[in-house]
């Protein structure tokens, strides 16, 4: 349990930080599985469709902390990867 005030605080703010990166991070994975989704389907166009959505996703979660610049870069070069393989 937080003993000073700047630690409840502190727990406060986690806890919206949470919440926030919690919605964001749902969303994110959303738009990946709409991607792989359509990967499976072998539908080229819903895929590249669906990439074209999912990848500013992908990149505003990075840019926004919820998850790592590299690991978002990552993501997007795995995905793009798979549906050229569609081709």
């Amino acid at each position: 349990m937080a003993n000073t005030s700047s630690a409840r605080k502190a727990t406060r703010k986690i806890a919206r930080k949470t919440e926030i990166n919690k919605a964001r991070r749902t969303v994110l994975r959303n738009s990946v599985r709409k991607v792989e989704e359509a990967i499976a389907s072998g539908d080229r166009a819903a895929a590249l469709s669906a990439i074209k959505d999912a990848e500013p996703t992908i990149m505003r979660a990075a840019q926004r902390g919820t998850v790592h610049k590299n690991t978002a870069s990552r993501k997007v070069s795995r995905l793009v990867q798979r549906i050229a393989k569609l081709a």
